[in-house]
């Protein structure tokens, strides 16, 4: 099975804080990859129950 991949781009944030509402998840185990011009920064994984 082929993994879905979603992105998004951000035109501009008004404030140094991003907050990602997972309500729409379906339960399960996420990555969640942060990248800066092509590069991962930051890698984090969490789950939703």
């Amino acid at each position: 099975m082929k993994k879905k991949r979603y992105e998004g781009i951000l035109d501009e944030v008004p404030r140094f804080e991003i907050c990602l509402n997972v309500n729409k998840l379906q339960k399960g185990k996420y990555m969640l990859k942060i990248m800066n011009r092509n590069k991962i920064i930051k890698n984090t994984h969490f789950s939703k129950e």
